[in-house]
């Protein structure tokens, strides 16, 4: 019994690691899901920290990483075995931004063991551009060279960060484009986007002009962003390919209706490569597939994460329409509407109905995307899924999950349908291949040897994935 307690722990863990970001939700503030989160951390550090470490392996989000390293730096004497190969690894994988900012969190704490000192020495020694991250993250370089006592990667780098007086010239294009870009206009189109843009700013460049004269040194995303704030349309059709079908999801939901039935073809062939992009070697192999997607007035987010969970509703739908065998899918959305392009936050939560519908055909699957208030009527769903469980399908013929992109911080997990079918933490629609997986431990039959066993072969994966991109 006590194994099954900790799986559970740990699988708790996990699913808010999964889905919480500590921002403001649909049902709960900011605050809230800060406390809540900062509840589990210590609770699963102090209680199981080799598979607390572990979960850096796992798909957690950034947030959460970020929050584990921290942790796990602000108590070395507790560190077990290959925790700093598994916090160099994560660092690795995330955002240079995230990284700096965790720095600046760790220097305002005054964490500055030796092993913090090593990770940030590291980490900054792998960056690929020195003098760009200089002049893109300014204030996180001086803190993060700072706080571990470590001089800069060379010394135009070092007197640009902390005698910017003493050069009148930089060789680095880089380094000189930013000092240039103080007194003339036309070397700022020599720097990032979001470095140009400020320069921009201070000159007084008409903002057309200056976004079209910088365009070649944006990101897509970038692209998108400043397109949409501008009221154009995303440009060619290439410029949505290989963004994430998440993000995707995101700026589609976020087009007027009119725009995106203008542009249907465009953008549900973008959704339908991202989809297959996310199911890789998975598509075409789970059979007759059918999934119940919330898109009641709830999916509509916060204020701060605008139309999340619906745009995971909505990338869960053409990713499942990838991983079901052709013409083998079949999408049903709570508000009964048949049109997925053209899906809006409205209504109430029907779940149990849908569900109802979505058993009629006897799949191989069924996915619940929902965040688990189910209210029309309260408990219907539950109810279906136990009667249907134990009386219906007690051999688990079809496989189910439910799937939830909304943490709960009441509870300290997403919130649950019911016992009979595993629910599990998403943050990305991509990421539902493997978490379908993790649902299988959730299920309550296996216990914490099953479920330490799956996560020393995801830190082994992991960790040779890191160790091939070094050699790289």
């Amino acid at each position: 019994m006590s194994e099954l307690v900790a799986a559970e722990d740990v699988l708790l863990f996990v699913n808010a690691a999964v889905t919480a970001t500590g921002q403001r939700e649909f049902r709960s503030s900011g605050a809230e899901q800060r406390l809540s989160l900062d509840f589990l951390h210590a609770y699963v550090r102090v209680n199981y920290r080799p598979l607390y470490a572990a979960c850096l392996a796992l798909d957690i989000n950034d947030h959460n990483a970020a929050l584990v390293v921290e942790q796990l730096l602000r108590t070395p004497g507790e560190a077990g075995e290959g925790e700093g190969r598994l916090v160099a690894a994560r660092l690795a994988r995330m955002a240079p931004q995230r990284v700096y900012r965790l720095f600046r969190v760790l220097r305002a704490a005054g964490v500055n063991n030796r092993r913090t000192r090593a990770i940030t020495r590291e980490w900054l020694a792998a960056r690929p551009d020195p003098a760009l991250d200089a002049v893109k993250y300014r204030t996180g370089v001086k803190t993060a060279l700072r706080h571990a006592h470590l001089p800069a990667a060379d010394a135009e780098t070092n007197d640009f960060l902390f005698a910017p007086g003493r050069r009148t010239r930089y060789a680095h294009p880089m380094l000189e484009a930013c000092r240039r870009a103080r007194y003339e206009e036309g070397a700022l189109y020599g720097l990032p986007f979001t470095v140009a843009e400020g320069f921009a700013a201070k000159h007084g460049v008409d903002r057309a002009v200056f976004l079209e004269r910088i365009a070649p040194r944006m990101t897509r995303l970038e692209r998108l962003r400043t397109e949409r704030a501008a009221g154009r349309g995303a440009g060619p059709a290439t410029a949505l390919g290989g963004m994430p079908l998440t993000r995707l999801a995101l700026y589609v939901l976020a087009l007027p209706f009119a725009e995106r039935a203008e542009r249907r073809a465009e953008l549900t062939g973008a959704l339908r490569a991202a989809a297959r992009r996310a199911a890789g070697p998975y598509a075409g192999s789970w059979g007759r597939v059918a999934a119940v997607l919330d898109d009641s007035f709830s999916s509509s987010g916060s204020a701060v994460k605008r139309r999340r969970p619906l745009a995971v509703a909505l990338g869960c739908h053409f990713l499942l329409e990838a991983l079901a065998a052709p013409g083998a899918y079949t999408g049903l959305w709570t508000s009964g509407g048949t049109d997925p392009l053209l899906v809006r936050p409205y209504g109430p939560t029907p779940l149990g109905l849908r569900i109802l519908d979505a058993l009629d055909g006897g799949p191989d699957r069924l996915v619940i995307v929902s965040d688990g208030w189910d209210n029309a009527p309260p408990g219907l769903a539950g109810e279906v899924l136990r009667v249907w469980r134990t009386r219906l399908d007690p051999g688990r013929r079809t496989a189910a999950v439910h799937v939830n992109p909304v943490y709960d911080a009441g509870v300290f997990d997403v919130r649950r349908l019911g016992p009979s079918v595993p629910a599990v933490g998403i943050r990305d629609a991509e990421d539902l291949p493997a978490l379908v997986e993790i649902a299988g431990f959730a299920e309550g039959r296996t216990g914490l040897t099953e479920l330490r066993a799956y996560l020393d072969r995801r830190v082994a994966d992991f960790l040779a994935a890191h160790a091939k991109g070094e050699r790289a």
